[in-house]
C-alpha cells in the first residue's frame, strides 16, 4: 500500500501565517502538522508516500526532505493550482500505479492514528473506505449516509438538513477502482474535481464503498482556534522530560518538556508545555498549554495557552494568552494587562499597547 498526502492548499483561513508558510507546517506541540501526518502513515507500515505540493513546494521539501529522516521514501508531486482532491489523485496516478493507497489531507490531526482503520481496509478490501467522525453540527462538513450494514449509500457536501452526523475527516482508503471514477466525473460548482463525486460514482455503479468510524480526537487545523485547541490536546498527552537547563531560581511544574539546549533563568513554566532547543527564558512565566519553538527569547514576559514559533522574541509583555506568534517575530513594549491575544505572522515587529 502507498500513501498520498495533500499539501497544496492555500490556507486562506490561517492568514497571516499562510502568507509566509504553508498551513501544513504550522507547529503543533513543536512539530509540523505534516510531520504528525507522516508519522501516522509510517505507523501502519507504509513507506512509499507521494506528497502533493503547490506554491510552497520548496518550504515543504526543506522540512520533510526525501523522507529518510522519518523512515519514508517521499515523492513530491507538483500541482500548479488547487483543482480538487480528485484532481490530486489523477496527478498522482503515475506514482500510485494500481496499488491500494490511503489519501490523507495534510492539515488533519488524528492523534489516535489510523492503524485500526488501515487493518479494517486490508481485511475487507472494499473499493473505497471513507473515514468518518461523529460531529455535533454536520452542516459544515461532507457527510456520509450509511446503510444498516455500514456501506455508504450517499455522500452529501455540507447539507442544510443533514440525515447523518458522520462527517468525512479527510482520510480515505482506495483500491485502483478510484481511478476509473476520477476519470468519469466532471468538475463541480467550484470548478474542481471533487473526491466525494468520484466516491459517489462508485456507489452509484454498485461498487463496494464502506465507512470506518474514528472515535478519537480529531481536528482540521484550518483556523487559529483549531490549531490552539489541538496544541492543548497534544501537550496534555506528553510526558515530562528535562534535557535543558533550569537555574536554582526557576521552577517547572507538571508535564513540561525542556529540550536540550533550552535554558531557564529565574522563570516558571507550568505544564503541559514544551520549550524548544536553544530557547532562552529569563524572568518570565509560561503557563499551561504553551509551545515555544527553537531559538526563541522570552524576557520579562508572561504568556499562556499559546504557540510561539522558531526564532521569535517576546520582551516585557505580560498577559499574552491564546496567541499565535510567527517565526522570527518580535513582540515588545512592556505593556501591562490581562487578556492580550496576538495572531501575528513571520518576521513581524509589534508593540503591544496597554
Amino acid at each position: 500500500m502507498k500513501a498520498l498526502v495533500l499539501s497544496g492548499g492555500a490556507g486562506t483561513r490561517l492568514r497571516p501565517f499562510s502568507y509566509s508558510m504553508p498551513k501544513q507546517l504550522i507547529p503543533i506541540a513543536n512539530k509540523p502538522v505534516l510531520e504528525h501526518v507522516l508519522e501516522n502513515i509510517r505507523a501502519v507500515g507504509i513507506t512509499e508516500v507521494g506528497v502533493i505540493v503547490g506554491d510552497w513546494a520548496d518550504e515543504i521539501a526543506e522540512v520533510i526532505g526525501d523522507g529518510s529522516r522519518l523512515g519514508l521514501r517521499i515523492t513530491l508531486i507538483p500541482q500548479e493550482k488547487p483543482l480538487g482532491l480528485a484532481h490530486c489523485v489523477a496527478l498522482a496516478r503515475p506514482f500510485l500505479g494500481d496499488d491500494d493507497f490511503v489519501m490523507y489531507l495534510g492539515d488533519n490531526m488524528v492523534p489516535g492514528g489510523i492503524a485500526g482503520i488501515a487493518a479494517d481496509f486490508t481485511a475487507r478490501r472494499p473499493d473505497a473506505l471513507v473515514v468518518v467522525h461523529k460531529v455535533r453540527d454536520p452542516r459544515a462538513f461532507g457527510v456520509a449516509e450509511l446503510a444498516p450494514d455500514g456501506s455508504v449509500q450517499r455522500l452529501v457536501e455540507k447539507p442544510e438538513r443533514p440525515r447523518s452526523d458522520l462527517a468525512l475527516i479527510g482520510v480515505y482508503f482506495f483500491t485502483a477502482a478510484i481511478h476509473e471514477a476520477v476519470a468519469a466525473v466532471e468538475p463541480g460548482a467550484r470548478g474542481e474535481l471533487e473526491i466525494t463525486d468520484a466516491i459517489q460514482w462508485l456507489v452509484t455503479r454498485g461498487s463496494r464503498v464502506t465507512a470506518s468510524e474514528y472515535s478519537g480526537y480529531w481536528k482540521d487545523t484550518g483556523r487559529v482556534e483549531e490549531v490552539l485547541a489541538c496544541n492543548r490536546q497534544l501537550l496534555g498527552e506528553q510526558d515530562a522530560r528535562v534535557d535543558g537547563e533550569a537555574d536554582a531560581a526557576s521552577r517547572l511544574t507538571g508535564r513540561v518538556v525542556l529540550e536540550a539546549g533550552a535554558r531557564l533563568v529565574r522563570s516558571t513554566v507550568t505544564g503541559p508545555a514544551v520549550i524548544g532547543a536553544g530557547t532562552v527564558i529569563e524572568d518570565s512565566t509560561v503557563g499551561p498549554h504553551t509551545s515555544i519553538g527553537r531559538d526563541c527569547l522570552l524576557r520579562e514576559a508572561t504568556l499562556t495557552d499559546s504557540i510561539v514559533m522558531d526564532g521569535a522574541s517576546i520582551t516585557a509583555v505580560t498577559g499574552l494568552r491564546g496567541s499565535l506568534i510567527g517565526r522570527n517575530a518580535v513582540v515588545g513594549a512592556g505593556a501591562e494587562g490581562d487578556g492580550h491575544r496576538l495572531v501575528i505572522g513571520d518576521h513581524t515587529r509589534i508593540e503591544v499597547a496597554a
